[in-house]
């Protein structure tokens, strides 16, 4: 039984790393290069088979050399990729990164690959998502594919998890079959209309997106932590004090291993905590796949990350 079944998007992610981002029109030269499977789909799945979930991918890659790479790499990381289509003609999604001396990172995406992921795609996996406790899916692939991976998951009774990135306008109905919604605060800005600039301003973003049909939605908010609401029960989940060096797959993780700890039968708090660490470990590292943490590394720091608060409005 896979545990998280995740659908969504596969890629090969460049990224450069520079002092600082180039303005227009500029060249700077860069300090470093990595070359690694990337795309939210790959990132979150590796995150979640790496907190220990069993864990299946549904997507779309090339018939190139790095639809080759990346289902290699899915492999050796302990994925079911038996739906991970390999689509004739096509070539693989590809992700351009800049990131500066701090960590901060901006991101090109080209879906390529990805934009074949339609609904018969999803509903051909139907042998994994009846079977999923948790699907888990985001919004680099088509929004057709989306809402049908939605729906398997409900009519599979499992929980239905959406990272709304990159944001792109919703509809309520689609809202409607996502349990948890997992924007970070440029995404959960553009999806509500609420400026999100600290802890109150993202809990207002949490309520909006639960009245707007969501079961419950957590923001991230990188270095403040994260917040929850599902419009009765508020909670801050404070953040992991690090040294960032690379905000690549920080998303990725939290969302990945947050699937996985649902998954396997986790409280919600404790949860988002498990979430939290691992977002904040996967800035410690560079590039994408390659800075999820592992189990072991997630267990080393839970007995010192800061515990979920509730919050009082």
């Amino acid at each position: 039984m896979s545990a998280v079944v995740v659908v969504g998007s596969f890629s090969m992610d460049l990224t450069a790393e520079a002092p600082r981002m180039p303005r227009l029109g500029e060249t700077v030269l860069g300090t470093g290069f990595l070359m690694v499977p990337g795309g939210k789909g790959n990132n979150q799945a590796v995150a979640s088979v790496r907190a220990g979930a069993e864990t299946a991918v549904v997507g779309c890659i090339g018939s190139d050399l790095f639809g080759q790479m990346v289902e290699a790499a899915c492999r050796a990381a302990g994925l079911d990729t038996t739906w991970l289509e390999r689509v004739a003609g096509a070539e693989t999604g590809v992700a351009q990164i800049a990131v500066n001396a701090n960590g901060e990172n901006s991101i090109i995406v080209v879906p390529r690959a990805n934009l074949a992921l339609d609904p018969g795609r999803v509903e051909a996996a139907h042998p994994v998502t009846e079977r999923a406790r948790v699907i888990l899916t985001q919004l680099e692939v088509p929004l057709d594919a989306v809402r049908a991976a939605l729906r398997a998951g409900r009519a599979a009774g499992a929980l239905n998890l959406l990272n709304p990135a990159p944001a792109t306008d919703l509809s309520q109905d689609l809202l409607s079959l996502v349990d948890i919604c997992l924007p970070n605060e440029h995404e959960a800005t553009q999806l509500t209309g609420v400026t999100v600039e600290g802890i109150a301003s993202a809990v207002g973003a949490a309520d909006a997106l639960v009245a707007r049909g969501c079961g419950a939605a957590v923001i991230t908010l990188g270095a403040l932590g994260a917040v929850y609401s599902d419009g009765r029960r508020r909670l801050r989940v404070p953040p992991l004090p690090v040294r960032a060096v690379d905000t690549v797959a920080a998303g990725d993780a939290f969302c990945g291993v947050l699937a996985a700890e649902l998954a396997g039968g986790q409280e919600l708090d404790r949860a988002l905590q498990v979430a939290a660490a691992a977002g904040a470990l996967a800035t410690t590292k560079r590039g994408a796949t390659t800075s999820l943490p592992l189990r072991h590394e997630l267990d080393a720091v839970l007995e010192t990350s800061p515990k979920v608060e509730t919050l009082t409005r």
